[in-house]
């Protein structure tokens, strides 16, 4: 199969690369030169050529805005970039495959969300994904191609980014702390487990979360990870380490902040159980899967 593949360099998309680049012809599109097709999606309408699929896995990834500049550059990269690629679309693929996010919901805490939970994501990284996922739909649809929108949460494997990556690199160090009991549960899948499916779903189309379906606990995820180190979780109160990410907030750099405090300690979990029956999606267990 001859695919389409943007963001070829992100964690994902590295992930994808890895996965089907044996048994299919790839070609990436992106703004460095290492991309067969070299272009700016976020200023730019690429030419493209004729495909069996297109995975639009490129986009501004979640981090918080401290200007104007900043919130825009969400809007360039993740929505007209999205448009921008619908755009230089010459011949229709067999599908389109969107890579969306779970906080297009907006929710800080909750338990197993389905898909037909209202998309409340205030943000900018939210506000854009969500009007990129609008037109992924309506071009899709306006062409009689099929799309797939996954919106997927925490996305694990080997030199993983975010809260992720900085946890890991806390425990391997020393220095990580859990919070509190650590009982929060999260739901999080496999990169692996995405890229290796993703070409059995060109003939399927509409809007699915992807999780690993087991949700672990902070507490099991760490422990995990601290017995593939030989550590021990060291364990604060939250109240204490509430404290030090409102230190971490003024320190550029420092693996804690208030943010990432909070997102730590809410449960928020949401249904693959659609992808379950519609996709025949059938992932591995993070815990006991991935290595760190």
């Amino acid at each position: 199969m001859k695919i389409l593949l943007t963001g070829a360099s992100g964690f994902l998309g590295k992930a994808i690369v890895a996965s089907l680049a044996k048994d299919h012809e790839l070609i990436s599109l992106g703004r460095s030169s290492s991309n067969a097709i070299r272009a700016d999606l976020s200023t730019e309408v690429p030419s493209l050529p004729e495909v069996d699929l297109i995975i639009h896995a490129a986009g501004k990834a979640h981090v918080i805005p401290k200007t104007a500049e900043e919130k825009q550059e969400f809007f360039d990269v993740n929505e007209a970039g999205t448009v921008n690629l619908l755009k230089g679309i010459t011949a229709n693929p067999k599908a389109i495959i969107f890579v969306s996010t779970v906080a297009v919901y907006g929710k800080e805490t909750g338990k197993k969300l389905e898909e037909t939970a209202p998309l409340l994501g205030d943000t900018p990284y939210a506000q854009s994904k969500i009007n990129a996922e609008n037109s992924v739909k309506e071009w899709a649809e306006s062409n009689a191609v099929n799309y797939l929108i996954i919106r997927i949460p925490l996305v694990v494997g080997k030199d993983a980014p975010g809260n992720l990556g900085a946890m890991i690199k806390a425990i391997k160090a020393g220095y990580y702390f859990r919070l509190g009991s650590g009982e929060a549960r999260k739901s999080m899948v496999l990169a692996a487990d995405i890229a290796k499916a993703i070409p059995m779903w060109t003939d399927k189309s509409g809007i699915f979360n992807l999780t690993d379906g087991a949700h672990p606990s902070l507490a099991e995820l760490d422990e995990y990870i601290a017995d593939k180190f030989g550590k021990k979780v060291k364990k604060l109160p939250l109240s204490f380490l509430k404290i030090i990410g409102k230190l971490g907030d003024y320190i550029p750099g420092f693996p804690l902040n208030s943010y990432r405090i909070d997102k730590l300690s809410n449960e928020l979990t949401f249904s693959d159980q659609k992808a379950r029956r519609a996709l025949d999606w059938k992932p591995s267990s993070v815990i006991g899967t991935f290595i760190p």
